[in-house]
Formats: C-alpha cells, structure tokens, sequence
C-alpha cells in the first residue's frame, strides 16, 4: 500500500517509477479519491464541532431565559444529528473506494531494478560453482525421479495434475532436505524458527499482497480462510496491527511448511515433473526491519539462501530480476537459480525480496524507538531457503550416477544415516 500523501507531493515521480513496471498512471485518479474523501471528512469535522458549540450555547441561552435562541440551537443540533450519520457512511465510502484504488497499485521499483518485460530482461549477479562434466548423457528428474520414489502417476490419480506422491528414498531425501535447510537458518544465521498456521483470514493475505488481485492464483477453503501460497503469509502478518519496540528489530522468522497455489496464472508451464506443484513445500524466510537497515538484511538474507546452495555444492547464479518479472509487493528482488545438467539450464530455485513498507502499511505494522511518540513503518523482507521440491530436482539431477542411482551431497548424509548413495528401484 501506498502514503497517499507521497503520491500527492509526488505524482509526477509516481506515475514515472508505475510506468517502469508497466502500469498505466494512477496518482490523478488516487489523488481525486483522496480529495473526495478528505472534503466529506472536512464536512464531517465541521458538522461535529458545530454540533458541540451549539449544545453548549444551548445551555448559555436557556441560563439567559432566551427560549427562542435556545430553541433554534436545538433545531440546529437536531438537524446535524440527523445528518452527521449520512456524513459518517460517505465519509467510509469514500475511504473504502481510496483504500481499494490502493490496493490495486504494485509497490514502485528501486532506481536500481533494470527495466525489462519479462525474465529474459534479468539482470545477471554472479555465477557461483562448477558444472560439473560428465562422461554420460544426463537424464532429466523426471526420468531419474520414478524409480527413486517420485511417483507421478499415484499422485495425479489420489489428486489430479500437478500431484506427486513422493516415497521411499525420494521421501527421506526430501525430509533431509527440509530439515538441513531449517537447521541451516536457525543454527547457523539466527533465525527464529516458526510453526505457523496452514489456514489464514482475508486480512492475513491481503497483508502480503495475494489479495485482491491474485486471489485466482490460491485455495480457497468452504469456511472462507485460504490455505498459505507461503510461509511468508503467515510469518509477516506475526506483526500485523502491533507497535514494536525498535530494540527489537530486527525480527527474522524462518518455517518450513507445505505451501499450495493453484497455479492459474501458469497453465500450460512445466507440465511434465516435480517443478511446478500445486501443493509443494518450502523453508521461508521473513525479516521485520527498520527502514535504514532494509538494504543490508536483503543482502544478508540473499546471502543464507546461497549458503545453503554453496553447502549442497550445486552451481548456481544470482539474477536481479526486472521491472516487468518483479512480484506484486517487491521493490526489489534477487532469484537464484539452480542449475539442472538434465535441462541443461537454469532454474528458480529462491526468489528474495524487499517490500519496504508496502506489506507493513497493508498490515499497520509499526515501530517506535525509545524515548519517541512518533511510529514508522517497518519494512517487511522475504525469501526461499529454499523451495524444498526444488533442491530435490537439482540434487537428484546434479548427483545423478550413470546407472540412475543418485549420490546424496555429504551434509545431507547425518540426515540419512550416513548413507552416500540411493540406489534406484
């Protein structure tokens, strides 16, 4: 969400940094919604404060035995009365019709986001690890997947497309997974690990950002909450209508949880395996921040997810995504992507964004320092550490063996016993 105020001072600049992102200008058409409302809201103020001097002139005139005054002050209060509830009911209108017209606005990108249209206008970072030569063809997960336990078909008769039964060997290196990444964040960069709700209200997604423009993309349940797209839901909106003290920030939550999305907006798209679910798991990470710190914990944050990737020794690249390929809420986001020898390219495996404080003005999440009346807004920042389903396919793919078995990256062998390899069925 949006400071109205800014837009007013600014909208010039508003309407320039929404036309990076390739959205029509709006601050004309805020700006006249403000207007709206602050005359009803001037109106409002006025009726109240007219009302209160006239009922006090009431009893001024009735002490002064002037009936006929103080009888025309009771009118006068009696009409204000009546129309001060009319008032009231413009006056939430024209604040609804504000705060909807806001909500339908993305978050403006840093000066620093390259413009571009879609992923094939990311800015590469940086490369990170060797892609290792082989003496064989490599196979895809999908083929690899199977006789290790990625059952696609008992998947997708239980629960339609985009279901995966996963067993036996793919199942335990799929827990190791989660379990390695969450021990990764909490032991090692000091995240706060959280087992948050699975099910939230309209104003937990409309916090983040999922509604009302991308309710199509998620689950709805028959009593009217939403099953998380992610943990980021969930974990943001821990702060939402709180005032918190600034020596508490920052706040760094992290949760491994199953996410689901109904993948609307990708019909068509990775059809075939593990990558595209429509019920997956993912460790998530969210950091609550002051604003001057923001900058640095994107940094950090992007930094935990590589070092969970540079651990399980698979090539990776960090990519500065556009202006056009960029999240509803971001103003800035990096993706790693994962190399897959089976694809023979790479694949989003995280995506780690700052919100400023778009997500905290949806969900009044502030912050005071000491000694202040005065609140901020936090910034809200977010991030894969990774998609689990994900670093299974890039570890089935880049630990593949010549004759299918699967070698298992040696800090995920404590998770397994010890076992080096999972040999296919």
């Amino acid at each position: 969400m949006h400071d109205i105020r800014l837009i007013r001072d600014h909208p010039s600049d508003f309407d320039a940094a929404l036309a990076r992102r390739g959205f029509a200008a709006c601050a004309d058409r805020l700006i006249a919604l403000d207007e709206a409302r602050r005359a009803v809201v001037t109106e409002l103020q006025a009726a109240q404060s007219r009302r209160n001097e006239a009922s006090k002139a009431i009893g001024a005139a009735k002490a002064k035995k002037d009936e006929e005054a103080a009888q025309a002050l009771m009118r006068e209060v009696g009409a204000l009365k009546e129309r001060m509830p009319a008032l009231e009911a413009e006056e939430r209108e024209a604040s609804a019709a504000l705060e909807q017209a806001l909500a339908t606005v993305p978050n403006l990108p840093y000066p620093d986001v390259p413009d571009g249209d879609d992923e094939t206008d990311n800015a590469l970072v940086a490369e990170h690890g060797v892609i290792a030569e082989r003496d064989f063809a490599p196979k895809e997960h999908d083929v690899l997947g199977p006789p290790l336990g990625l059952d696609f078909e008992t998947g997708a008769a239980m629960s339609g497309a985009r279901f995966t039964l996963v067993r036996g060997p793919a199942a335990r290196l799929h827990r190791a997974l989660g379990q390695f990444m969450l021990d990764t964040l909490t032991e090692t960069h000091g995240f706060e690990e959280i087992v948050p709700p699975l099910l939230v209200r309209d104003e937990a997604v409309f916090g983040t950002g999922q509604l009302p423009k991308f309710a199509d993309d998620l689950f709805r349940t028959t009593d009217g909450r939403w099953l998380i797209p992610t943990a980021e839901v969930s974990l943001t909106n821990i702060v939402r209508e709180r005032i918190l003290a600034a020596e508490t920030l920052p706040l760094r939550f992290a949760a491994l949880t199953p996410c689901f999305r109904s993948e609307a907006g990708a019909a068509g798209r990775d059809t075939r395996g593990y990558i595209r679910q429509h019920q997956f798991e993912k460790v998530e990470m969210v950091a609550i921040v002051a604003p001057e710190a923001s900058e640095d914990e994107h940094e950090r944050m992007t930094g935990c997810a590589e070092a969970v990737l540079t651990a399980l020794d698979l090539p990776f690249r960090r990519m500065k995504l556009c202006t056009g390929d960029m999240g509803f809420t971001a103003a800035r986001t990096y993706d790693l992507e994962v190399w897959l020898p089976g694809q023979n390219r790479y694949r989003e495996i995280s995506s780690i964004s700052t919100c400023t404080d778009f997500q905290a003005r949806r969900m009044n999440a502030r912050f005071r320092a000491e000694g202040e009346k005065a609140t901020r807004f936090v910034h809200t920042l977010n991030g894969s550490g990774l998609a689990v389903g994900r670093t299974l396919v890039a570890v089935i793919e880049n630990y593949q063996q010549a004759d299918g078995a699967v070698a298992v990256p040696e800090v995920l062998r404590p998770y397994l016993g010890g076992e080096k390899k999972l040999e296919p069925a």
